[in-house]
């Protein structure tokens, strides 16, 4: 009699053993077919990251030297070149070196932007209410020719710039924003950062632009609201204390002195859905930047 229950339990061994090798092969064979796919799909997200990061912290110049180097030596080999070969082949090691120093703050806004970018971020977009009061709240501002600096984050986290400040975290309006900027208080000569549908903190400080050709007739603000966008992908609405326009900086540019209606909608399309100048119109989208976006003028920068 137990040799005959052994008998069954092996039995019912081999036939789970058998389901599971036959699924084991049937899902190998489903991951054969779909690999492919799923490796270019990977890659093509990878490439496309490499370069959205690389436009965004304006190292292009420096991909576009290294592709001219790699043609010249290309056509070397090809052509049989050796002195240039051999010209190439000893300057290589140095070129690295020299790039690696030319080229130090932008290799470090890029390894800022892998560290601080998150993934996986809950979604935070402000409404269309919050945006409407912030300008509404630099419109007032502006006829007071106060100053105002106001942060709009995207996908890279700011936390060390929120911690600079003071926290708030207080319901966004009008009426509390001009508050905060319209008077000589310990919270005017600093930036507010406005996160998650609040007022995440205020008094914060930015980091200064490294771009030389920044016009002089400009100040403090207009030249840390650029360095934000150049060290993050934030957005960020800027008033002059001097002349009292109203600019927007990101991606390492600042359009300067721009209506309210464009400034509304540039900010619901860059904050919703992550649209920077002439992506709406590659995408068929239907909506478009405002057109002071998509050409040069007077007071751009980057």
């Amino acid at each position: 009699m137990y040799r005959v229950l052994d008998i069954g339990r092996q039995v019912r061994f081999c036939m789970y053993k058998g389901y599971t090798l036959e699924w084991l092969q049937r899902f190998t064979a489903v991951y054969d077919t779909i690999r492919p796919v799923l490796d270019v799909v990977i890659l093509s997200f990878l490439l496309y990251k490499a370069y959205d990061l690389l436009v965004k912290t304006q190292v292009m110049q420096m991909v576009q030297g290294a592709g001219f180097l790699g043609l010249v030596y290309g056509l070397a080999v090809l052509f049989k070149l050796t002195t240039l070969q051999w010209v190439l082949n000893i300057l290589a090691p140095g070129l690295l070196v020299a790039v690696a120093i030319v080229f130090q703050p932008e290799l470090r806004k890029i390894i800022l932007r892998l560290g601080q970018t998150e993934l996986f971020r809950p979604d935070s977009k402000p409404r269309l209410g919050h945006l409407e009061a912030a300008v509404t709240a630099a419109e007032i501002l502006s006829q007071k020719r106060r100053g105002m600096l106001v942060v709009f984050p995207r996908r890279v986290n700011l936390k060390n710039i929120i911690d600079t400040g003071t926290k708030m975290n207080a319901e966004i309006s009008s009426s509390l924003m001009v508050t905060v900027f319209e008077f000589d208080g310990p919270l005017h000569d600093g930036a507010m950062v406005i996160q998650n549908g609040r007022i995440a903190a205020a008094g914060c400080f930015l980091p200064l632009s490294e771009q030389q050709d920044i016009k002089k007739s400009f100040g403090t603000r207009h030249r840390a609201s650029l360095g934000m966008s150049e060290q993050s992908d934030a957005v960020i609405l800027v008033v002059s204390e001097e002349t009292g326009a109203i600019s927007i900086a990101f991606d390492g540019k600042l359009y300067y002195d721009l209506a309210s209606a464009e400034i509304t909608g540039t900010l619901k399309e860059l904050l919703e859905h992550g649209v920077r100048r002439g992506d709406a119109e590659k995408t068929g989208s239907g909506s478009s930047m405002p057109s002071s976006l998509d050409s040069e003028q007077d007071g751009i920068l980057g």
